[in-house]
């Protein structure tokens, strides 16, 4: 859902090649669900989980974004531009959707003169990003009362901001950077769709509450764990740092993005139980002495751009260690992967939309807090 307008960084396809760090990553990824024992055993079952529980559920909501776009070619950024009275619903109701998408199309509609400003902050204040995804395979009872709440507050927020901020933080020339296509569609991203299809089936099993065993004679966590490591090596190849170029084949794009995601989601489920297997913390004993302040504390990670904060913060959330004030704090208040686009195309509009989206984060969170303290907990 990415219909960046500008100029394109090269014109020539995205190189294949090996990325150093994300390689040293990825090979210490494999080194632990390799290792023997207990240690390799949980580090196999936490990937699995997370392949079935967030990364088939990514993967098939970017499919099906990406190929109606394809199929229909729809511009939103011109649609918003053409409903004035609309702009700031339909801006958070892109938000609100999960994953960075719809975010970055609001972004890239202000910065080329389409939106309002107020769009922007209703956008950003809507997103919970890529965590989105996570909280609704895990807690769906908590997303269901989240995402429709950053949705009602985005709309007033960017009704506010329309109201009284009249500076344009618009950049000049209107244009942007944006990565080069790959190209074509690839074997490995075709790869990639071959476990994701099962796994979709075993993750929506696991909501329903039934247990899936084997898919035809094979085991679940194999058919996920191959799934795991072919989006880690397409990641440790890949030159794409969160977003794709449109122009791009939707399969590709949706084994790129999931892949980026899916290292995140991965880093969070193992840090998470890491700890509390190996290093003996009891996160929710320890976060309940300072509950007052998690809600701030929960706000503030959201300045820090990029999902895997945002999804380690709903990760905790799922686990029982942060109350739903603190979750509801990091939605409002984060922009996830979106913000590394906004940045690129309009920076001050980017920045002082994520300022702006703290105001209605705190004051939702210590309204919860206060109020309702033990709501969806």
């Amino acid at each position: 859902m990415h219909n960046v307008t500008g100029s394109v960084a090269s014109p020539t396809a995205l190189p294949f090649r090996l990325r150093p760090r994300r390689a040293v990553l990825v090979l210490g990824l494999v080194a632990l669900a390799l290792a023997p024992g207990e240690l390799g055993e949980l580090t196999r079952s936490l990937m699995s989980d997370a392949f079935v529980q967030v990364s088939v559920f990514v993967a098939a909501t970017l499919l099906l974004f990406y190929g109606l776009e394809r199929l229909f070619r729809f511009d939103l950024g011109l649609a918003m531009g053409g409903a004035r009275a609309m702009q700031v619903p339909i801006a958070a109701l892109l938000g609100a959707t999960p994953g960075c998408g719809g975010a970055v199309v609001v972004v890239a509609a202000y910065a080329s003169g389409k939106v309002s400003f107020g769009a922007v902050v209703a956008a950003l204040t809507a997103t919970m990003g890529d965590a989105a995804f996570l909280l609704l395979a895990t807690r769906p009872d908590a997303a269901l009362v989240l995402l429709p709440m950053q949705f009602a507050v985005g709309i007033l927020t960017g009704w506010l901001i329309d109201r009284f901020v009249s500076v344009d933080y618009r950049p000049r020339g209107g244009t942007c950077e944006v990565v080069a296509p790959i190209g074509r569609l690839r074997a490995r991203d075709i790869g990639y769709l071959i476990p994701a299809a099962p796994g979709l089936i075993v993750g929506a099993a696991q909501i329903a509450g039934i247990e899936i065993v084997d898919i035809l004679s094979i085991p679940v966590q194999a058919i996920a764990l191959v799934g795991v490591f072919i989006g880690l090596a397409i990641w440790a190849t890949s030159s794409v740092t969160a977003m794709t170029n449109p122009s791009d084949h939707p399969v590709t794009r949706m084994a790129e993005e999931t892949s980026f995601i899916s290292v995140w989601v991965i880093l969070a489920y193992l840090s998470y139980d890491y700890a509390a297997a190996y290093a003996g913390l009891d996160l929710k004993t320890m976060f309940s002495a300072i509950a007052p302040v998690l809600p701030l504390v929960g706000a503030a990670i959201g300045f820090i751009p990029g999902c895997g904060p945002q999804v380690l913060v709903a990760t905790l959330y799922t686990h029982g260690a942060i109350p739903f004030s603190a979750l509801a704090a990091n939605a409002i208040s984060n922009d996830g992967d979106a913000l590394f686009p906004a940045i690129a195309l309009a920076p001050r509009a980017a920045i002082m939309a994520t300022a702006y989206s703290t105001v209605p984060a705190l004051i939702v969170a210590y309204t919860l807090h206060f109020l309702a303290p033990g709501f969806l907990n």
